[in-house]
């Protein structure tokens, strides 16, 4: 019998396939990447001058942060002084569990809210993953903040607290994100907040 011929593609998929979630995961590992990804993913293309600035994050760590994600593929570099850094928003979903640019912006926010920080200290990212979409449900008019705590098992006060420190990845991510209705199927065009937030402003460097 003679054995029928193999396509590459689903092995071509594979390895592309495992090799953005290996990107994803170095993200979710290292909130200060995520930062510098989330950015240029929202507001760019960028320079790396542009990057410091709206970041406040020092020049060699910026040039660093942009030579990593260069190298990990989801970033370009285009022009010759000033060299503008591009990004296209990433999307991973496997088994139920998404991962889109709003969820990378929520684990930015390690590293300018303290809420945030604490949270993943105490629950680690996959929680925190959970979490925006429980805040999603709320700002949907779905549940009431208190209502957030059952299904993540937290007390109630972390609840509240990761809640409204979520507003900006939210509010943000509705506007920018293109996978934003893949984390909130359905309600995604009912989330809304009583503050509003100037998506336009650098991310995420503010938390209003």
């Amino acid at each position: 019998m003679t054995p029928r011929p193999v396509s590459e593609t689903p092995s071509q998929d594979l390895e592309a396939g495992i090799n953005q979630l290996a990107t994803v995961g170095r993200l979710l590992e290292h909130p200060e990447l995520a930062r510098v990804y989330v950015y240029v993913c929202y507001y760019g293309p960028a320079t790396r001058p542009q990057i410091k600035e709206a970041l406040a994050i020092p020049k060699t760590t910026v040039y660093d942060h942009v030579e990593t994600l260069e190298a990990l593929g989801i970033v370009t570099l285009e022009g010759d002084r000033p060299v503008e850094v591009t990004a296209e928003p990433v999307q991973i979903t496997t088994d139920g569990i998404v991962v889109t640019p709003t969820i990378l912006h929520a684990v930015a926010l390690q590293e300018v809210d303290e809420d945030v920080s604490y949270f993943v200290e105490r629950h680690g990212v996959g929680k925190l993953a959970a979490a925006v979409r429980q805040a999603g449900l709320h700002y949907a008019g779905q549940i009431t903040q208190r209502m957030v705590a059952d299904p993540l098992d937290i007390p109630t006060g972390e609840a509240i607290s990761i809640v409204l420190a979520l507003r900006p990845a939210l509010a943000v991510g509705q506007e920018y994100d293109p996978y934003f209705d893949v984390i909130f199927p359905e309600i995604a065009g009912d989330i809304e907040f009583e503050t509003d937030f100037d998506v336009a402003a650098p991310l995420p460097n503010s938390e209003s």
